[in-house]
């Protein structure tokens, strides 16, 4: 299967319209050349390989077209990246396998999907840069020339024919100096402002063709792999979080309901015999109803916090810091609270899981006298990072606490990161798209 490979996370900044027009106009000039080339090698090399696919030697011709194609499209997708402004990507093609023999590693490109449309793409690509050449051409030197025709005016031989006229005389504007110098000039004026337009219309039209075809069904396979992988990270932490809360109801308020009931039973038995003993049986039953009404509340803290929705982010984990067995520093932006600055509810939830989840890790496993919960947006991200001086050594190995908190990011799109050298500090840091 053909994924995308990108080099890089985020896409380049805008450059300022001169430069950009210069790119443009670069990439649009350079692309007949290559167009061109690519034309020529690449129909050559088709064309013999189909007239010699009855023999033996038409298939490795073909292989190598295929190469070569894959080749011209990587300048290709190497040269649209500054036009598209965003980052570069490659499809990852297929490999032949270990130990494959010569006609197996011939027949790979073959049997690649991508081989065959960046072949596609190197022969359609000339008709594409001859029209978006020659317009880009024809509007840079109508931008030059009119723009600087007061300084070459004189050089220019006037009509002398009783037939022959100018543009300004066409136009009903005369034949004096003033009129040619200006109408030129403004011709050219014109031509100058709406370059940069038109130049950058054609760089898109030429790039848009390469990326539909070089990189949009990769791109597109990428994507789906990745909904895949987030649809399972969700079942994954949708079923840890059902398993982790059986087992609390299991182990806390299930036991202590038990106990209740027997207490009850005991309390009902010693009301004749022993009133004092079975007062003291009530009281118990008492403390046992406040407990399992606290663990309850706990419960149904980490399920859906009423803080959290009635008050927002900064408010629920304001709250989770004051319940800290150990000093918790927050850094929270406090915008987040306010109706204008509410993320959504998907988003919060999950940045309150990890904090939540982190913090019970460190307060677990990691032996630590202070931890920092930092919580901010970062463009278009949410970034929230939990950090503690403990005894380091947390890792995303399965079977860890930190498992359920990187599907559950993942699941929401976002990635998990893990800083945690062996005696500390650690910082867990996740990224949420908003």
């Amino acid at each position: 299967m053909t994924t995308v490979a990108a080099t890089s996370a985020r896409p380049p900044l805008a450059p300022s319209i001169p430069r950009q027009l210069l790119v443009d106009s670069g990439y649009v000039l350079l692309g007949l050349p290559l167009g061109l080339a690519s034309f020529v090698v690449l129909v050559v090399g088709l064309s013999v390989s189909v007239g010699l696919v009855v023999t033996v030697i038409g298939i490795p011709i073909l292989s190598g077209t295929l190469y070569a194609a894959r080749g011209l499209a990587d300048i290709e997708r190497l040269r649209m990246a500054a036009v598209l402004r965003q980052p570069r990507v490659r499809p990852r093609y297929r490999l032949p396998e270990p130990g494959a023999n010569v006609w197996r590693r011939i027949f790979v490109p073959i049997r690649d999907a991508q081989s065959w449309l960046d072949l596609a793409h190197g022969i359609l690509r000339l008709i594409v840069a001859i029209g978006t050449f020659v317009v880009t051409v024809v509007w840079w030197g109508i931008s030059i020339a009119g723009a600087l025709y007061w300084a070459y005016d004189w050089a220019i031989p006037k009509p002398s024919g009783e037939g022959d006229q100018n543009l300004a005389q066409l136009l009903g504007l005369g034949d004096s100096t003033t009129a040619r110098i200006g109408l030129n000039t403004a011709v050219g004026v014109f031509f100058l402002i709406t370059l940069p337009i038109v130049v950058r219309g054609c760089a898109l039209l030429q790039a848009s063709l390469a990326k539909a075809m070089l990189t949009g069904v990769a791109e597109m396979r990428d994507r789906i792999t990745v909904l895949e992988e987030q649809k399972r990270a969700a079942v994954s932490a949708e079923a840890s979080a059902l398993r982790r809360l059986e087992r609390d109801i299991h182990d806390g308020p299930q036991q202590r309901l038990v106990r209740l009931a027997m207490d009850l039973s005991r309390a009902r038995m010693q009301l004749n015999s022993d009133p004092e003993a079975a007062g003291r049986t009530i009281d118990e039953a008492v403390t046992q109803t406040r407990d399992t009404l606290a663990e309850l509340r706990a419960l149904s803290r980490g399920i859906a916090p009423p803080i959290l929705v009635d008050r927002g982010l900064p408010s629920a984990l304001a709250a989770i810091a004051a319940r800290g067995l150990i000093p918790i520093e927050l850094q929270v932006d406090p915008q987040l609270g306010t109706p204008a600055g509410r993320l959504d509810p998907a988003v919060e939830n999950t940045a309150y899981f990890v904090v939540a989840e982190a913090l019970t890790n460190v307060a677990k496993h990691a032996r630590a006298t202070e931890a920092t919960v930092a919580v901010a947006r970062h463009g278009a991200h949410l970034q929230v990072r939990v950090g503690d001086d403990g005894q380091g050594g947390a890792h995303l190995a399965k079977g860890h606490g930190l498992t359920g908190i990187a599907d559950r990011v993942r699941a929401a799109g976002g990635e998990l990161t893990v800083v945690s050298p062996t005696g500390g500090p650690t910082e867990v840091r996740a990224d949420l798209p908003l």
